[in-house]
């Protein structure tokens, strides 16, 4: 920190999650520690309690995303933090806040996997997870970022969605990110938009649905334990919150989860992108393999070479279009993660010549080099494909 720049600080990847979770406005936070999250939590315990916030360590990551949903019901806004392993055992409170439409946010520090894995080391092993993690037909939030200043961004963004969709959102970061230090630049009061809480106008005393949808899709809430009583659960129900097994309620309701975020997904859709315009070979990368990718993709321009980066900031929903126009006309696309392809097969899925993408990988807990990405082009290249 300097003087000049009260504003500027030097920090660590997890700090930088806390710091933007609290400048998002953050107000309950509950969560175990795990390697590799463990600093947001230690970071939150001293600054949220400063701040007026409530800080509760908890037995298990089961229990603490069951906290911060009964939080957020009462009007706070909630995170918790964890890695794999916890990741693993909050699948099923995630599909109740799914279901239940509950605004809260999840951060999971991937590390190397399964099961207790590689604890410190690099991995993005569980994006399949973040969106596929729990059971049944649903959507979800999942965000990601490479440098720690987007970092701070994405989690407040993350606070933003939870809130305007009325859902939780995924925090997908990594080991090498969550570790590293660099420059952050916290905007001031007001320089970044704060979505806050659509509260109902309802009056006490009159009929509330909870599960109402106004014409723009959101739904109004009021504070659990407030002027209005209402029922949450994680069973189909009605607008009224009360459990049903009428088919029609059933299926407008599974609808309405999957459609108010995946018919949205251009507008959810995060990404940066470099040297994009005249490249003949498109890498498309996230999190901390992006940079490798943008490294590799510099120093071969530097050489003549025609290469771009399609960073990517939100995995889920997956931003098939915007896949689709970035990857057209390319003569090559290499797809850049930690992992054995998972974002690969999304871009497979999407693009008009599947057969021109390729997959740059490591899923060892060694960091992805920007010469372990050029040996797999030279290969691909190398072969005429």
């Amino acid at each position: 920190m300097t003087s000049e720049r009260p504003n500027m600080r030097f920090i660590q990847g997890n700090e930088a999650i806390a710091e933007g979770a609290l400048y998002a406005g953050l107000q309950f936070y509950a969560g175990y520690p795990i390697t590799p999250s463990t600093e947001i939590a230690e970071i939150l315990s001293r600054r949220l309690p400063e701040m007026g916030g409530t800080f509760i360590q908890m037995e298990d990551e089961i229990a603490s995303l069951c906290t911060i949903i009964g939080a957020s019901l009462t009007g706070l806004k909630v995170m918790t933090a964890t890695s794999g392993p916890g990741f693993s055992l909050m699948q099923e409170a995630i599909g109740y806040a799914v279901m239940a439409e509950v605004p809260s946010v999840i951060v999971n520090v991937q590390r190397g996997g399964p099961s207790t894995g590689l604890p410190t080391a690099v991995a993005q092993g569980d994006v399949n997870q973040a969106r596929w993690g729990t059971h049944g037909d649903h959507a979800i939030v999942t965000l990601t970022a490479s440098n720690l200043q987007d970092v701070f961004l994405m989690t407040v963004a993350g606070f933003n969605m939870a809130e305007a969709f009325r859902t939780p959102v995924i925090l997908l970061f990594d080991e090498v990110v969550a570790h590293m230090r660099e420059k952050v630049v916290v905007p001031g009061p007001g320089e970044i938009e704060i979505f806050e809480r659509l509260r109902t106008s309802v009056p006490e005393g009159t009929n509330y649905h909870p599960y109402l949808r106004r014409e723009d899709g959101r739904l109004p809430m009021s504070d659990f334990g407030g002027v209005h009583r209402y029922n949450v659960t994680g069973l189909v129900h009605d607008m009224w919150g009360f459990p049903s097994t009428d088919s029609t309620i059933a299926y407008d309701l599974l609808h309405h989860l999957v459609d108010k975020l995946e018919n949205r997904a251009d507008s959810i859709a995060r990404y940066k992108e470099y040297f994009t315009d005249d490249a003949r070979v498109l890498l498309i990368s996230y999190g901390s393999s992006a940079r490798s990718a943008l490294q590799m993709v510099v120093d071969r321009r530097k050489k003549g070479g025609k290469l771009g980066l399609l960073e990517l900031q939100s995995l889920w929903p997956f931003p098939a279009e915007t896949v689709r126009e970035k990857c057209e006309g390319r003569t090559h696309i290499l797809v850049v993660e930690m992992n054995m392809g998972q974002i690969c097969h999304e871009v497979k899925k999407v693009v008009s010549r599947p057969e021109r993408v390729f997959l740059a990988n490591r899923f060892d807990g060694i960091f992805i080099s920007p010469g372990d990405i050029l040996r797999v082009l030279n290969m691909v290249q190398g072969k005429g494909v």
